[in-house]
């Protein structure tokens, strides 16, 4: 394996996680994707899908039929070459004419059905997943729970494309070569007749090469095209990484510039490539094996009912239309009975492509939530207007209490900071007061009907224009202009006061310092009644830090905060310092003995009123 560089420096192994190791799926495919994807016609796309099937089994009969016509055709044709009619021969070149127009007809419109159906069927199923994956916050849950997950986006767009495009052409093909293999293997039989082979007479001797014929090829892919499945999941894994690894690259562009780190994104993603080679190279060799069949098929398919017709047509008992059409209806016969052999490799990258739909879904389903009635972290409704904690146990997902037995009270407006040494668990305690973290037990308890607001250390700037980032998280919601533009300039970006209407990639316009303002600015704007930040001032500067965190002491003053933070005299916007201090059996909670209760008092404080303007610390409009 290549090694690649860490963000810290230290190497790590390149591994491609879920199939690499063991499939966390069933050995079976089919019943659970047939169980995830069936919806689609049941649901609200029930009617599109019903009328998309009817339409295609309606085009594959008529396919059938015309595809039998064309074989009586090929018996009408040579006969009358054979007798030098012509014309009949000229009779039967319109007729052909009439059924080639007809058969092209009926392709265009099964492709142009076939395409719709797919195309509807991806987006129900890529729309399912993705309501599922960001519903009751598993979009961030799985990346703890299951890093081995790799890439969702790729398994929720391009996988489900290579699961289910597929599967429809499966779908009609069997369907075709069923009943293509039931029409023609009737041709065979009354057209071909018997023939006495040492002495013996063989009934429908044409048949039972077909079958003999059919059933070798079919035997020998199936043996040769085994190990494609694995190597298939494996490529796909490995294509999957690849394409991670370039977005990763792209969305810290500055900071790999910066550092200097280009040679080392190279080098790391050129030993991911040489790996997805490697991979490619051991699908490339499986596939030329079953190629051999493949295409040794397609050569001898036609010839075959020749050499086996030619001794009844050389005896006279056998014209030269009768033994076209056999031909014809062999090579229809074989084409239905080696349709496993055409589609093999298909099969395979199906199989991969589903395999990893599959494990993708499972492991979102089975994410822990309290509705399911396990033993989660549970956030319930308050008796009064605090916030409780009620025997709060927070651990680790895989068992691991990090706080235990958090029992605690924050009275409406209270502003508490929480403290403690690194790893004591503060962040997770906030975001399990926030609903991000289920892992654990106890009771989160939130006053009836009050909006919560998570305020982290690198805020979400959505893509569009600033009133959407501003408005974020309810776009389409009805506020007026002159409130946005209030909070812009309390904020301290009155400079951006024109472009509320500007579209742009603000995450990458503004400064690491304006986004954390952009956070500040959005709680103006919606005021919620209980604010959770980490960090949430850690790119500002004092002045910047006291301006934004003096909101909760005057607009935002009936809010509740819990706020993390390590930087010093954060204490002084708070009313009550709540410490974390390890211990075996996991953290306990204690409020700081060495911090005097009051609003927003201390020392501190009165140094900066005096070192920074209130026009500066404040940034009001005029």
């Amino acid at each position: 394996m290549t090694q690649a560089q860490t963000e810290a420096g230290k190497p790590v192994d390149k591994v491609f996680t879920v199939e690499d190791r063991s499939p966390a799926v069933p050995k079976g495919i089919w019943r659970p994707f047939r169980t995830m994807a069936a919806g689609f016609w049941t649901g609200d796309t029930a009617r599109t899908a019903w009328f998309f099937t009817g339409a295609i089994v309606a085009l594959i009969l008529a396919n059938i039929a015309l595809q039998y016509g064309i074989n009586r055709w090929n018996r009408w044709f040579f006969d009358a070459l054979e007798a030098r009619d012509g014309a009949q021969v000229r009779r039967q070149i319109l007729v052909f004419a009439l059924l080639a127009a007809t058969a092209i007809g009926l392709m265009v419109s099964q492709v142009y059905a076939r395409l719709l159906i797919q195309a509807h069927w991806r987006r129900w199923l890529t729309g399912t997943l993705v309501a599922e994956w960001l519903s009751r916050r598993r979009f961030y849950q799985l990346n703890i729970v299951a890093p081995e997950i790799d890439n969702p986006e790729f398994r929720m767009t391009d996988d489900v494309r290579f699961a289910i495009d597929p599967l429809v052409d499966f779908a009609i093909g069997l369907s075709n070569a069923l009943l293509m293999a039931a029409v023609f293997v009737g041709v065979l039989w009354t057209a071909g007749g018997g023939i006495e082979v040492f002495g013996v007479f063989v009934p429908g001797y044409f048949v039972l090469c077909a079958a003999v014929y059919a059933v070798l090829t079919s035997g020998l892919m199936v043996v040769l095209g085994r190990p494609l499945v694995d190597r298939t999941a494996l490529k796909n894994a490995a294509e999957g990484q690849v394409r991670f690894e370039l977005v990763r690259t792209r969305e810290n562009a500055e900071s790999i510039a910066l550092i200097g780190g280009e040679s080392d994104e190279r080098a790391a993603i050129d030993g991911t490539l040489s790996t997805t080679l490697q991979r490619w190279r051991s699908v490339a060799a499986q596939q030329a094996k079953m190629t051999f069949i493949i295409h040794g098929n397609t050569t001898l398919a036609p010839v075959v009912p020749l050499l086996l017709g030619a001794p009844k047509y050389l005896a006279g008992s056998m014209s030269l239309g009768q033994l076209m059409q056999i031909a014809a209806a062999f090579v229809q016969v074989q084409i239905a009975f080696n349709w496993l052999v055409e589609n093999y490799i298909r099969f395979a990258e199906w199989q991969a492509s589903a395999r990893r739909v599959i494990d993708l879904r499972r492991t979102i389903v089975e994410l822990p939530a309290e509705e399911d009635g396990g033993e989660a972290i549970r956030i319930g409704v308050s008796p009064d207007e605090a916030v409780h904690l009620r025997d709060l146990v927070v651990a680790h997902h895989t068992g691991r209490v990090v706080i235990d037995g958090a029992e605690a009270k924050f009275l409406p407006g209270e502003k508490i900071l929480l403290r403690g040494d690194s790893g004591t668990g503060k962040s997770t305690l906030i975001r399990a007061i926030a609903g991000l973290w289920p892992w654990g037990s106890g009771q989160v308890l939130l006053p009836q009907g009050s909006d919560l607001m998570f305020v982290p250390q690198k805020p979400y700037v959505p893509n569009g224009s600033l009133r959407d980032a501003l408005v974020y998280p309810r776009h389409g919601t009805d506020i007026p202009e002159q409130v946005l533009l209030d909070a812009l300039h309390r904020c301290g970006l009155r400079r951006l006061a024109g472009d509320l209407a500007r579209e742009e990639r603000w995450d990458k316009v503004l400064s690491g310092g304006e986004q954390q303002r952009i956070a500040f600015a959005r709680l103006l704007v919606h005021k919620p009644a209980i604010v959770v930040m980490d960090e949430a001032t850690s790119a500002l500067d004092e002045a910047s830090q006291d301006s934004m965190m003096s909101l909760f002491r005057d607009e935002l003053a009936h809010t509740t905060l819990l706020s993390v933070g390590h930087r010093p005299g954060l204490e002084d916007y708070h009313d009550r310092v709540i410490e974390l201090t390890i211990r075996p059996k996991g953290a306990v909670m204690a409020d700081s003995p060495t911090v005097e209760p009051g609003p927003l008092a201390g020392p501190r404080r009165i140094i900066r009123k005096i070192l920074f303007p209130v026009a500066e610390r404040r940034q009001k409009i005029p």
